[in-house]
């Protein structure tokens, strides 16, 4: 495709840049072409090179994984300086060189902004979530696992402003605890999904005021939550109805007696029901075991 768009150049075949840019190129034409070959593109000519300029300007998604994580910081200032229309920013694993001051001019220029991927960058600061909740009021959805930086005050900033959020991924997110949980669900009651797993500071508190507060609730991570216990997820039968999804492995507090509803209901749970588990450990033990019948 990279190479047709370049001959398209050549005086024997017309001329590509002839066809209206905002209308044509840049809607129907340039958004199939991977990112990378656009930016390649901007290197035959000055014509080309403002064309690419004009589409980034109104990119509506950016997704760093399509050039590759080690972005030059200077190259993604560059890449988004002009945009102001975006709704979806993903730049998930940028530890490496995304810092506030490359994303903080972004997010405070794109108001439409409705899902942000930030996964593992972990060089960001509280700054960044304060941003995003002073900039996006339409958020939905939202990931910041593995952001250690992210705490009590930053989160409520969200909460307050953000009140849209249908997904939260706050796994591995250590200096939150039960009231910073509590606050984010009290004011985000439309919560279809949200992560809370690796986070031995959230228990049953968190779990209970999730499940009164989100009601359309249909995902619910909490592995390895080890304060978590059987009667938050009773609680969590009760309330939440439309309740798809459960994760609560290496959660050593939740037990059969209180999973058992939300197994008979159809729930997805990442944990075995107790005889398969046994059965599975053994057959694990022993190697091969002819003799057990698995469908028991």
């Amino acid at each position: 495709a990279l190479w047709c768009l370049m001959m398209s150049v050549t005086p024997t075949r017309g001329c590509l840049l002839d066809l209206p840019w905002e209308d044509i190129l840049v809607p129907h034409i340039l958004c199939h072409l991977p990112l990378q070959q656009l930016l390649s593109l901007q290197r035959v000519s000055k014509s080309f090179q403002s064309l690419i300029q004009l589409y980034l300007a109104n990119m509506r998604c950016f997704d760093s994984s399509q050039i590759g994580p080690a972005i030059p910081r200077a190259a993604f200032v560059n890449l988004l300086k002009d945009n102001e229309v975006l709704q979806q920013l993903a730049l998930q694993n940028c530890s490496d060189w995304l810092t506030d001051r490359e994303l903080l001019p972004v997010i405070g220029q794109n108001h439409h902004l409705h899902q942000i991927q930030l996964k593992g960058c972990a060089q960001l600061s509280r700054h960044a979530l304060v941003a995003i909740s002073l900039s996006c009021p339409n958020l939905r959805q939202l990931s910041l696992a593995h952001c250690e930086w992210v705490d009590s005050l930053s989160l409520r900033s969200l909460a307050d402003h953000c009140k849209a959020l249908e997904a939260v991924d706050l796994t591995a997110c250590r200096q939150l605890k039960d009231e910073a949980i509590c606050y984010l669900v009290q004011k985000c009651g439309r919560l279809k999904s949200l992560s809370l797993a690796v986070n031995a500071n959230v228990g049953d508190v968190a779990v209970e005021e999730t499940a009164k507060c989100c009601p359309e609730l249909e995902h619910l991570d909490l592995t390895g939550c080890l304060r978590v216990k059987n009667d938050s997820i009773r609680v969590l039968a009760e309330y939440c109805p439309k309740l798809r999804s459960l994760k609560v492995k290496h959660c050593h507090n939740v037990a059969e007696s209180s999973l058992s509803v939300l197994r008979s209901r159809g729930v997805e749970l990442d944990v075995e029901p107790p005889l398969q588990r046994a059965l599975v450990l053994l057959q694990d033990v022993v190697g091969f075991a002819p003799f057990i019948n698995l469908q028991i």
